[in-house]
């Protein structure tokens, strides 16, 4: 193990035998979580299960268990990404089936016959939660300026704003005052769309060690055909393709101590690598200004509960009116009033008045945390074994740190105290110029991107049909996305240049194994 890993890994045991107390000092705990605290023999436990391995001669002991007990068997079709927890009592698998149904719901524009459907819009990006994430799975940039780009779209925001003043080193951004925070490309029956998503690849060859040469293509994105008039002047915008959705409630379940103690905004211990926290006001505990909590969903580390995101969804991307959003318009901004006239799907006399009520929020967020994670293929072949070996050589481990144990929960029992291996540390890193959008978010600049989880990517094509990978999915293999990376993880992306061609493709089939 290297010294950098020996400390961070030193800086993950003191989190844990503190038991959160730093996190909870910091007034970052989990209060949405039912947690039990952990005795000190299960704190003795996890230091010697989270320590990270220096044997690549085998699988570690459940290291095929990506989800722990969640963790079910891969399928082989485009299903793989579908099935609940594995570790889910009998009986609260109706409750996601229900909420199964209402994530593959295709809503309608209000007025309707089918007033249980009806308040889509009236702006919206998608007419159901399935229709960006098909099959569970990961969005892509459209293939042509004909087809649809209904699994992504652009986040919109103008310098300045107001500053949540609990949380440092907040880049502070506003809406655009007349499209938003995000481009809806559909629009209800009389209205017209925002405008749609322009984007043009420019090829960059780079040639490796070996002579193979792999071309990157760079995109540019713009704002076409904008419907309400000419956007503001100093606009930022910033593409994001849906991600995959396994593993959400596992992620959510990880002890925020834990997180943090991987954080090394100084760079201390000199590995080049420092990785900060996304801290956010929760909607859920507070208001816009209320609780601070540790981000951890979004490809910025913006949100910071699976409810949180669902309901954001349901909002932005449909205009779907929530506990957490109220508003029956969804995005529409005051600029567009002709939008926020028209006829919506709130029933005062029924649902609490909204298009999406609270249990049915609770069912949609019950679906997302336990859509399982596949159990790993090939985990003792030579090569993947090799593969692993390079991965934590080159320090890819210092921002995709591969295991956790969850929080203890009470009334959880599918995330409940299980080892997982997702392969993040879910905080954010300087991804460098190449993959830069100039947009902050939050605590984030516009090069900071959270790390992403590795669970399931080598399922990519065979669930979603493509191997398209990063925010905006301009990497079309896990190579292109590689080389893309730069800034804190400009060392390993060039150690990969170097690598001798075997080793190259070991790397690559061990992050298809997971």
């Amino acid at each position: 193990m290297t010294t950098s890993r020996r400390r961070k890994a030193a800086a993950l045991l003191l989190a844990s035998s503190l038991a959160g107390g730093w996190a909870a000092a910091q007034g970052l705990e989990d209060p949405h979580l039912p947690v039990v605290p952990r005795t000190p023999a299960e704190r003795t436990r996890i230091e010697t299960i989270q320590a990270p391995t220096q044997d690549f001669s085998r699988a570690e002991a459940f290291e095929a268990m990506q989800g722990g007990a969640a963790t079910v068997r891969a399928r082989e079709n485009a299903d793989a990404f579908s099935l609940s927890s594995a570790n889910m009592p009998f009986a609260r698998e109706m409750d996601f089936k229900l909420g199964n149904a209402l994530f593959r719901k295709t809503w309608v524009a209000a007025p309707s016959s089918t007033r249980a459907s009806d308040g889509l819009g009236p702006l919206y990006n998608a007419r159901g939660c399935q229709d960006c994430h098909l099959k569970d799975g990961r969005g892509h940039p459209p293939e042509s300026p004909e087809d649809s780009a209904v699994s992504m779209f652009l986040r919109l925001s103008i310098p300045g704003g107001p500053t949540p003043m609990e949380i440092q080193e907040w880049l502070a951004t506003s809406p655009d005052p007349t499209y938003g925070h995000q481009l809806q490309d559909f629009a209800a029956s009389g209205l017209a769309a925002e405008g749609r998503m322009e984007i043009s690849y420019e090829e960059i060859p780079v040639t490796l060690a070996d002579g193979t040469v792999v071309s990157l293509r760079k995109p540019t994105y713009a704002l076409g055909d904008p419907g309400y008039g000419p956007p503001h002047a100093e606009l930022q915008l910033s593409p994001r393709v849906a991600p995959q959705m396994i593993g959400l409630g596992l992620l959510e379940a990880i002890p925020a101590a834990d997180i943090l103690a991987l954080a090394d905004p100084e760079d201390a211990d000199g590995d080049g690598i420092s990785g900060r926290a996304s801290i956010v006001p929760s909607l859920e505990f507070g208001g816009e200004f209320g609780k601070p909590m540790l981000g951890r969903f979004g490809h910025k580390a913006g949100i910071a509960t699976v409810r949180e995101q669902s309901a954001s969804a349901f909002s932005g991307d449909m205009g779907l009116s929530t506990p957490l959003f109220p508003d029956p318009w969804g995005e529409c901004t005051e600029a567009q009033s002709a939008c926020r006239a028209a006829p919506h799907g709130q029933e005062p006399e029924v649902r609490e008045g909204l298009e999406v009520d609270g249990p049915s929020l609770d069912l949609v967020t019950f679906y997302a945390r336990n859509l399982a994670v596949p159990q790993r293929r090939k985990v003792e072949d030579p090569q993947v074994l090799r593969g692993k070996e390079i991965f934590y050589g080159l320090n890819c481990t210092g921002c995709h740190n591969p295991k956790f144990v969850t929080h203890r929960l009470k009334d959880q029992p599918e995330q409940s105290f299980q080892l997982i291996w997702p392969h993040t540390d879910l905080l954010l890193h300087d991804m460098g110029e190449g993959l830069a959008d100039d947009r902050p978010e939050g605590r984030a600049s516009g090069r900071e991107w959270r790390t992403a989880p590795l669970w399931g990517i080598g399922l990519t094509q065979q669930v979603s049909g493509h191997s398209y990978f990063l925010h905006d999915g301009r990497a079309r293999n896990l190579l292109e996305a590689i080389l893309w990376h730069g800034g804190e993880a400009q060392t390993q992306r060039d150690a990969v240049v170097a690598l001798p061609t075997p080793d190259r493709e070991a790397l690559i089939a061990f992050l298809e194994s997971l």
